[in-house]
């Protein structure tokens, strides 16, 4: 009996390896879904991000449920993921983000927000120095147009380097992201991928056939 317990822990215990990786790489699955969802539901709005937009601009970064909250002093707190696009036009593979920030002035309660926030270049987000930056720091942030068309966003050059879209309780909502962070989360990157990769490199590629992935992908393509 005591050599049956002997030869089963070893067993017992690759079994637990493997549900718990599983376990780590389901939170990164469900960031991917939850930020399709996002996508999808910007798409169904009726003031939403201009089809031009997207063709036009080599970068996104999905942050849903981001918690905005303050009392005299306020706080920001998301986890999302960033695409890029490849030279064939098509989005890499996702690299999982973090945003953080923090502000000061007359606020009070807690909100939970969609973000969206759709790059010029892709640069700004490929050649991370030190895996973070400062939106309105190391590159400016303005709020995005909005329509279904053209002529939505004939007023605009779309020469900004950031636009950013926020969505509360089915409507647009104002948020400021001055002085807020951006990182990579290096340790959801090395769950969902299995081995190490830094964003840099998971920007270059696109051949994820995850189903989580491909619906992401979908998703922005069809705004």
């Amino acid at each position: 009996m005591k050599t049956l317990k002997l030869l089963c822990m070893p067993l017992l215990l690759s079994i637990f390896i493997v549900m718990a990786s599983a376990t780590d790489a389901s939170k990164e699955t469900e960031r991917i879904h939850a930020a399709t969802n996002v996508i999808r539901d910007f798409g169904k709005m009726k003031e939403s991000i201009p089809h031009e937009l997207i063709a036009e601009y080599n970068g996104i970064v999905i942050i849903p449920h981001l918690i905005n909250a303050g009392l005299g002093i306020g706080g920001l707190r998301g986890k999302g993921v960033a695409l890029v696009k490849l030279p064939n036009g098509k989005w890499s593979d996702p690299v999982f983000v973090t945003l953080t920030g923090g502000s000061i002035g007359l606020q009070i309660g807690v909100q939970s927000t969609d973000l969206v926030l759709v790059f010029r270049h892709k640069g700004a987000l490929a050649k991370v120095k030190n895996g973070d930056f400062t939106l309105g720091g190391d590159v400016s942030v303005a709020a995005g147009p909005v329509g279904r068309s053209s002529s939505a966003s004939t007023d605009y050059k779309l020469q900004a380097e950031v636009y950013s879209y926020s969505r509360s309780r089915g409507l647009f909502a104002g948020i400021t992201l001055h002085g807020s962070n951006l990182a990579i989360d290096k340790k959801a990157d090395h769950k969902f991928y299995g081995h190490d990769l830094s964003s840099a490199e998971i920007f270059e590629i696109g051949t994820s056939t995850t189903e989580g992935v491909v619906g992401l992908k979908e998703a922005i393509s069809h705004l």
